[in-house]
């Protein structure tokens, strides 16, 4: 640990400041849901390493982009162990210290370490949404995000509309699942979750991301996960970073909200094998579309590779990582942090 303290200290020496918006501006403070007014955040989901250490992939990261990630993403069952099932691990409270945290909680009890294979038991929307795990599960995580005091963003079953399919339940289950959850945390006092509700904003599923709306009252931020999957998944076509987010964006803003703020709670680019550049050159356009994209908050980078060819979604090195290094540079995406 105190090795991995030390590289850390001598990262922010070596980048330098990372916040370039002085912290008496309250022009550009934060508010109570964490949105940045003044441009937005700069995230990423990093996984573990072989060893199940999350700070030191993510010092490793940061060290490679030459800058501070504003905003960790990462995600737990309901399994209950310290490995996935709590919420708030030591490492994740070690990086809460100057970073935001965004948990993801899914319903389901991942049957190897980390979610290493995808595969999962479910435990049903009906049944939480009928309080069956409530003393055994939602209370006692609950309390542990109350004790740590921090805000921080929240996503209950995030792409919840690719998780009917899988045996989850229905639309109305997972309203009523999310209302519950909220609901409860509320009821024991916990003030410091900004809720994220977070589909796929894949358009062939938007009949079904209206019934799962749980309502404004219950919505902080709305989250979307698109990509350019160019190759992976058989998808033919090269989408720009413009084209790979706008539609979406468009669709949730006219249908879901007008006004909650928006979070690319995961975004990537598949490698173009015959023409490298293109990966750069997509990370470089961020810049430039984000203020066209004006209610996006939250730009959260996934940083793993998805099973099948062509599929290599990470940036740790070549192209992909020069343009998205470049682009997280841009003020637009160096935010003042709220003290708590």
């Amino acid at each position: 640990m105190a090795v991995a303290l030390a590289a850390v200290g001598a990262l922010i020496a070596g980048i330098g400041v990372w916040i370039t918006l002085s912290e008496d501006d309250d022009r550009c403070a934060p508010d109570a849901s964490l949105v940045a007014p003044c441009g937005a955040w700069w995230g990423a989901y990093i996984p573990y390493d072989e060893h199940s250490s999350l700070s030191r992939p993510v010092y490793a990261f940061e060290k490679k982009i030459g800058r501070k990630l504003d905003l960790v993403y990462t995600y737990h069952d309901m399994s209950g162990s310290k490995a996935d099932g709590e919420l708030l691990t030591p490492d994740e409270r070690e990086l809460g210290r100057d970073r935001l945290l965004m948990l993801a909680w899914e319903s389901t009890v991942w049957t190897e370490k980390h979610h290493a294979n995808w595969t999962e038991r479910q435990l049903g929307w009906k049944n939480i949404a009928a309080g069956t795990y409530d003393t055994s599960v939602i209370d006692p995580q609950a309390l542990r995000l109350k004790e740590y005091g921090k805000r921080v963003f929240f996503s209950f079953d995030q792409e919840a509309d690719f998780r009917i399919e899988q045996g989850a339940g229905t639309p109305e289950e997972y309203v009523a699942a999310y209302r519950h959850v909220r609901d409860r945390f509320e009821k024991l006092g916990v003030t410091n979750v900004v809720w994220v509700w977070t589909v796929s904003g894949y358009l062939g599923n938007s009949a079904l991301m209206k019934r799962l709306y749980p309502g404004d009252a219950y919505v902080d931020w709305i989250g979307m996960d698109q990509y350019n999957y160019y190759l992976c998944h058989k998808s033919p076509n090269w989408l720009d970073f413009d084209r790979s987010q706008r539609p979406s964006y468009d669709w949730l803003r006219k249908n879901i909200s007008a006004d909650k703020p928006v979070m690319l709670s995961e975004f990537s680019t598949a490698p173009d094998p015959k023409r490298p550049e293109r990966q750069r050159d997509w990370y470089t356009a961020i810049p430039k579309v984000a203020p066209t994209l004006p209610d996006v908050k939250a730009y959260v980078h996934w940083n793993r590779a998805v099973p099948g060819p062509g599929c290599d979604l990470t940036i740790d090195s070549g192209p992909g990582l020069e343009g998205y290094r470049i682009a997280g540079q841009d003020p637009y995406f160096k935010q003042p942090l709220p003290r708590r």
